[in-house]
């Protein structure tokens, strides 16, 4: 018999800007991550020996993130030592696959307790520092003759295919900063964010949010994935991808705690949600950015939902015209896409950014009385996770 599969708490830690002198980037990523894997013990008064797996997103896995940074993060935390840990990759959506392999195993019988977490210290392991060209094998060179390209590229196709403005990619970053500063304000995101201790200084807030961004000063800035060669292969492209209308390089961390629905009564703890419906697909790698939509058409039919049950949905602000585009194929209404702001103004550590969406999606639909949210994210590569938690 299949086993439900609920979610007992999310935590995460503030965003900080991921650049040198950024308010986390002084701390080791392994600390960054055994931050929030003993908070969520502690505010669930767990022991760690209950834990039967630790699975950990990290997309940049080398230097400071390597030697499965997961497994380093349980020990750093004080974990009792039988407590296992893996680190995986699914690009930017890695700790959104990492809450879906954890809910399969408990819903397969394989767990009973599992933390689904992530970690990415941008300012510390720069984007890309594993990279090892595997666009170089002849297999993909055979393919993809005229070369794949890299993401802010991928953006403006985007961009271009479904016709947005300058404007419009403006007016919806700062609409996302205005929402984040609007719900920090409010003390929407108090239940998740943890205090992080820094040199004797406490971090609270989010660095990357900029409560007076407008669309006139995001006007001013200069269109950031432009060069020669890609304007002469792309001569369509008005080139509007700038700072101000992606996501920012960002160091954090987060984790979910998900469990049997049998086993949060044996435990005493009160599940606030259950996994609903997965899915994963593969997509253009050209345009890579596109996977949430045909992510959401497999979704919904696997789920039986129609659209217009969803409640909210987070939608990953890798850059604007990711959910715009998103927005356009499903009508999507604007008040319940991204409700809360997103990456754009509460950052994008790659590997911790699916397991903070999925806090932020619960958190909004227990303020709001929903019952149904969707999560998903564009991925490097042309993939994308789906998923559809059901407030309980």
């Amino acid at each position: 018999m299949t086993r439900t599969a609920v979610i007992v708490d999310v935590v995460r830690t503030p965003s900080g800007r991921g650049k040198p002198g950024g308010a986390l980037s002084s701390l080791h990523p392994v600390d960054l991550a055994a931050h929030v894997l003993t908070k969520v013990l502690e505010r669930n008064g767990l022991e760690s020996r209950q834990i039967d797996d630790v699975i950990m997103g990290c997309v940049s896995q080398v230097g400071e993130q390597s030697l499965n940074i997961g497994r380093q993060a349980v020990l750093a935390a004080g974990f009792d030592e039988s407590v296992p840990a893996t680190t995986i990759d699914r690009q930017c959506g890695s700790s959104q696959q990492a809450a879906h392999f954890a809910a399969q195993g408990v819903m397969a019988g394989a767990y009973d307790i599992v933390i689904a977490a992530g970690v990415e210290s941008m300012s510390r392991v720069p984007l890309g520092s594993n990279r090892l060209d595997a666009a170089d094998a002849d297999g993909i060179r055979r393919r993809y003759p005229d070369g794949l390209v890299n993401q802010g590229v991928s953006a403006e196709l985007v961009a271009h295919k479904w016709g947005f403005s300058r404007e419009q990619l403006d007016a919806f970053a700062a609409e996302s900063h205005r929402r984040a500063a609007d719900a920090a304000t409010r003390g929407l995101f108090d239940s998740q964010v943890l205090p992080i201790d820094i040199d004797g200084t406490e971090v609270r807030a989010d660095e990357t949010v900029r409560p007076a961004t407008s669309v006139e000063g995001l006007g001013g800035l200069a269109p950031a994935f432009r060069t020669d060669a890609a304007a002469e292969r792309f001569p369509e492209l008005e080139w509007m991808i700038t700072p101000g209308n992606s996501s920012p390089l960002t160091d954090a961390a987060s984790a979910a705690l998900i469990m049997s629905e049998a086993t949060a009564a044996e435990l005493g703890l009160t599940p606030r949600a259950r996994f609903h419906s997965f899915a994963v697909v593969g997509d253009d790698p050209l345009m890579m950015l596109t996977g949430p939509i045909p992510a959401t058409h497999r979704i919904l039919q696997r789920s039986g939902l129609r659209f217009a049950d969803l409640d909210a949905y987070e939608v990953n602000e890798a850059f604007s015209s990711v959910p715009l585009a998103w927005a356009r194929e499903f009508d999507a209404d604007p008040a319940k896409l991204n409700p809360w702001g997103g990456a754009i103004a509460l950052g994008h550590a790659v590997g911790a950014s699916g397991t903070r969406l999925l806090g932020t999606l619960l958190a909004h639909l227990e303020a709001t009385g929903g019952r149904y949210g969707l999560q998903t994210m564009c991925e490097g590569g042309g993939l994308a996770n789906a998923t559809i938690i059901e407030r309980l």
